[in-house]
């Protein structure tokens, strides 16, 4: 089966034959990583009738995609998908193995880390290369992965480290690492992967799928409106709902507003919610938490409405109005009217 041992092996998530956005993003993540060792990236792809998704995930930056094509896996189960990645990355032996941080990733990750006797490190938002000197032994490792993650409530970040067992893995939440623009031109290797499941593998049988689509699409917005606690009322958020489709937007909140009821927790934006890397996002009534930060700081251009001056979002945001929201937006959506 696996020829190649050692490099990055990510999980490509697919449902229904498209590609998860998270798994060709930790495809990029997983080049960048391999790189720095200078090894090679791999994929796994589970499912039934998948002829075009290995093409795709080595124009994302697979050099090697192991294909486990069966009826059995046309929809997850914990326990089938569990044993096919486990065999594969026992017969690869890959060094660093990465799942998306979706409902799916966040199931089978533990299961196959306990399955392989190693650490997990889940929902990070950050990984890179690097070394580390044991405290206590002295015991110096090289071309570590780092693990980063929020942690005590987003109170601090937390690098993590797995020196002494392998693969080294983790989830990723999605949208925190950059889409990869795919490259056609690009070749790799197709290793079909042998499915033979016994029992264990019907335990759980699937009589009825039910998929709703999403209504909400911040992911994807150039503009992103975002409600906090200052927005008082689920009324209040009819305000940033105009602004937001004024400018063309989406309305995004923070957790303190989903909490609050004011709107769904489709829209939260966060640590706990979606990250965004819209060109601009409109942050109005909301403090600046640490974990509100690392769901948007990566917007190209940041704009704060509060009526505190020492609130935390005025440290990075690109620009900043001190002012009562119910004030400041409706002249900004007249103001965007006049000029339009």
């Amino acid at each position: 089966m696996p020829k190649r041992t050692g490099g990055v092996l990510v999980f490509a998530e697919q449902d229904g034959g498209k590609i998860a956005d998270v798994s060709l993003e930790l495809l990029s993540k997983a080049r960048e990583l391999a790189d720095a060792l200078g090894q090679h990236v791999a994929a796994i792809v589970c499912g039934h009738t998948l002829a075009r998704q290995p093409a795709q995930l080595i124009a994302s930056g697979a050099d090697v995609v192991y294909v486990a094509d069966n009826p059995a896996l046309a929809v997850y189960r914990t326990l089938p998908y569990a044993r096919v990645v486990c065999e594969v990355i026992e017969g690869a032996a890959p060094e660093i193995v990465l799942f998306g941080a979706s409902p799916s990733g966040r199931d089978l990750a533990p299961r196959v880390a306990a399955r392989l006797r190693t650490g997990l490190t889940a929902d990070c938002t950050n990984l890179r290369i690097g070394d580390h000197t044991d405290p206590v032994s002295k015991t110096e490792y090289k071309d570590l992965l780092y693990q980063i993650r929020p942690a005590f409530g987003g109170n601090i970040i937390a690098t993590i480290v797995t020196p002494n067992h392998k693969p080294q893995m983790a989830t990723v939440r999605e949208g925190v690492m950059v889409m990869p623009e795919p490259d056609p031109t690009r070749t790799g290797e197709i290793v079909p992967v042998p499915v033979a499941l016994d029992d264990e593998g019907e335990l759980v049988k699937i009589l009825e799928r039910v998929k709703a689509e999403r209504t909400v699409n911040l992911k994807g917005a150039k503009v992103v409106v975002s409600g906090g606690a200052g927005v008082g009322s689920s009324e209040g958020f009819e305000l940033v709902r105009e602004l937001a489709d004024v400018l063309g937007g989406e309305v995004g909140a923070s957790r303190a507003a989903v909490d609050a009821g004011y709107i769904g927790r489709d829209h939260q934006v966060g640590q706990t919610g979606t990250t965004v890397r819209p060109k601009l996002y409109i942050a109005a009534g909301i403090s600046g938490s640490v974990q509100h930060r690392a769901g948007m700081v990566e917007s190209s251009k940041i704009l704060a409405i509060n009526t505190d001056p020492e609130a935390p979002i005025f440290a990075f945001a690109h620009y900043g109005i001190v002012g009562d929201l119910f004030e400041v937006i409706p002249m900004m959506i007249e103001a965007y009217k006049h000029k339009a």
